[in-house]
């Protein structure tokens, strides 16, 4: 019955939703299965969508259905006035996948500040600044420090997995919220920060399936986190830098991550009875040593740059030759992920605890819980249990799209 009324709509907030998520109107009236001119005439308020019409904009969208009725839009910050710069992406032409990622990171970032307060917690203060003054190797050197990773620890890891557990509940426990998001392509980022303090976020993309490039760029983004509470940079609107300027940032915070994942006393340990040329590395060599710490061929190709134990035209023929490595391999099938996985994989550990904390002390209702978490009520035990037995996270699949 709900198919043929009119729902009474403000055509403005139609226009609003859409241009908010990113989405051309071709687009949107494709996934509808209506002609362009039937949603123009909808946005240009000529004609009124059914009221399934318009539940379906609002899942669309992924805006609440009663938004469509309000008299005026809501007044938000645009995105790029809460993250980074990145490389690549314009303030203001984000694309959809990427501006759903960062909404519902705001959210949940806002979100675990308000269940803090409602239940008196005390929020983590992340209090590592960074100047670009002191130099990529001073800088992890001390976020290292600062995040308790020791080096013996590190080299007795099972595997990449769990050094991607032990490198990511580090960083959350020095005050930064760690978040995964789906179907946002790795050409547009492999990973961002949300630049606000206290309780600044990061996210990474969880279509990046080797777990040593997901600690590379959580380490690379904390670098970024740490220069903004320096003030060295600010959010991708008011970054005043030009390209090659930014570049310039970007080598940094690759280089203060690869020392801190791979500090250089432990990697001048590793190298002692190995004899390569500084542009004489190979892709087997890369890899034997890349595995010894948990993270990538890359990420240890460019710390043998920073070292100095390879050379600039070692690297870039190296890193050619690693191209045509990767392109070699077969695509391999990920594993199948659990509600109960994909909720910590992508939420993280300490907001699903938040939000069981705010459930359990009745300052949210379990519809709330489950809308939060994304995760169907059925399955907030198991969430619990896993959370309580510490099991959660145990096998190798962490998060699908």
């Amino acid at each position: 019955m709900s198919a043929i009324i009119p729902a009474e709509v403000n055509p403005t907030l139609l226009v609003w939703a859409r241009e908010q998520s990113g989405y051309p109107a071709e687009t949107v009236a494709k996934r509808l299965g209506v002609k362009l001119d039937r949603l123009e005439a909808w946005e240009r308020g000529e004609r009124k969508p059914t009221v399934r019409q318009t539940q379906e904009l609002a899942k669309y969208y992924h805006r609440p259905f009663g938004v469509f009725f309000l008299p005026q839009p809501p007044s938000i910050p645009p995105l790029a006035a809460e993250y980074r710069r990145l490389p690549g992406v314009r303030p203001g032409v984000e694309s959809p996948e990427f501006r759903l990622a960062m909404r519902v990171m705001l959210q949940r970032r806002e979100l675990a500040l308000q269940l803090n307060d409602e239940l008196g917690f005390a929020v983590p203060e992340f209090r590592t600044a960074a100047h670009l003054s002191e130099g990529p190797t001073a800088v992890g050197n001390r976020l290292r420090e600062a995040l308790g990773v020791v080096i013996e620890q590190q080299l007795a890891w099972r595997d990449e997995w769990q050094a991607w557990r032990e490198w990511r509940s580090a960083v959350e426990q020095a005050g930064v919220l760690v978040f995964q998001f789906p179907k946002v392509p790795l050409e547009q980022t492999r990973g961002v920060s949300v630049l606000d303090f206290p309780l600044p976020a990061v996210g990474i993309n969880s279509k990046e399936s080797a777990p040593g490039a997901r600690i590379y760029s959580l380490l690379h983004e904390l670098v970024h986190v740490a220069l903004a509470l320096g003030e060295e940079e600010t959010v991708a609107l008011r970054e005043p830098r030009s390209d090659s300027q930014w570049m310039d940032v970007e080598r940094f915070a690759e280089e203060a991550a690869s020392e801190a994942i791979i500090p250089q006393s432990a990697l001048e340990q590793q190298l002692r009875g190995i004899t390569v040329a500084r542009d004489g590395w190979d892709v087997a060599r890369v890899r034997t040593l890349a595995t010894r710490f948990r993270v990538t061929p890359l990420a240890m190709a460019t710390r043998l740059r920073s070292a100095g134990a390879m050379s600039w035209d070692g690297y870039r023929q190296w890193r050619a030759a690693w191209s045509d490595f990767v392109a070699s391999l077969k695509p391999r099938r990920g594993g199948i992920a659990s509600p109960v996985d994909k909720t910590l994989g992508r939420a993280g550990r300490p907001f699903a605890e938040l939000v069981l904390e705010a459930l359990d002390a009745n300052r949210i209702t379990a519809v709330e819980a489950s809308r939060y978490l994304d995760l169907r009520f059925d399955h907030i035990e198991k969430l619990r249990s896993e959370l309580t037995t510490g099991a959660a996270g145990a096998a190798a699949v962490d998060d699908g799209d």
